[in-house]
């Protein structure tokens, strides 16, 4: 199989880097207290995280992937939500086992690395900073960045324009069916990873170019 030397690499935020699960559930659950509603619990947030943080404060209230709470309902819970998750982007998040070998190794190997997410800015640089990470990415297209949020291929052909890279010579490391359309919609090729936030489906039914269990295996996938 042709394997190029890409131009540029594009690496997502949670469920690739950082398991910001944790956080997150948290913050869930103290809205749905303050609001007089039960709490989810860990697990079941785990399986709505990954489309940003206000397509998950609606299917807490509603409890689905889809549902649409009332603008009531979502007006005042999503304030409350922002608030703590102000408070706690990264006291509980980690990165994930091989984050920091892998992302030093592309280093090493003069590799153009960004980082794509559809988690706002205001939450994306602090956490980046905190996991002491931010310093590998010459460029982070936040949720925010543009008026487009991935699986839009919008913020992957920004970031590959910023490097003057040809998107066909890009690779996206994700680990969702978000990171794959997107990928593929711009052009890229797409690795995604095994532990991440699908939805509890695999990401393999989603064909991405290859599967990795650890950051660290891009060293035997990419040509020094």
């Amino acid at each position: 199989m042709d394997n190029p030397r890409p131009q540029m690499i594009l690496i997502d935020v949670d469920g690739t880097l950082v398991d910001s699960v944790p956080d997150l559930a948290y913050c869930v659950d103290r809205t749905m207290e303050a609001i007089g509603r039960e709490p989810w619990g860990e697990a079941k947030v785990r399986d709505w995280v990954g489309n940003g943080v206000e397509r998950l404060v609606r299917r807490a209230l509603t409890g689905s992937l889809d549902g649409e709470p009332s603008d009531e309902e979502f007006e005042r819970a999503y304030p409350i939500f922002l608030d703590c998750y102000a408070e706690n982007t990264s006291k509980r998040s980690v990165l994930y086992p091989g984050v920091k070998e892998g992302l030093d190794y592309l280093k090493a190997e003069g590799y153009p690395l960004g980082c794509v997410t559809n988690k706002a800015e205001q939450f994306t640089l602090p956490l980046l900073q905190d996991l002491g990470v931010y310093d590998y990415f010459e460029i982070v297209v936040a949720g925010d960045t543009l008026p487009q949020k991935k699986p839009d291929p919008t913020p992957l052909l920004y970031a590959a324009e910023f490097f003057s890279a040809e998107p066909t010579q890009c690779l996206m490391v994700g680990d969702s069916v978000s990171d794959v359309k997107a990928a593929r919609a711009a052009g890229f090729r797409i690795y995604c990873m095994s532990y991440g936030y699908n939805h509890g489906e695999d990401i393999r039914d989603y064909h991405p170019d290859a599967v990795l269990d650890s950051l660290v295996e891009l060293k035997n996938l990419l040509p020094s």
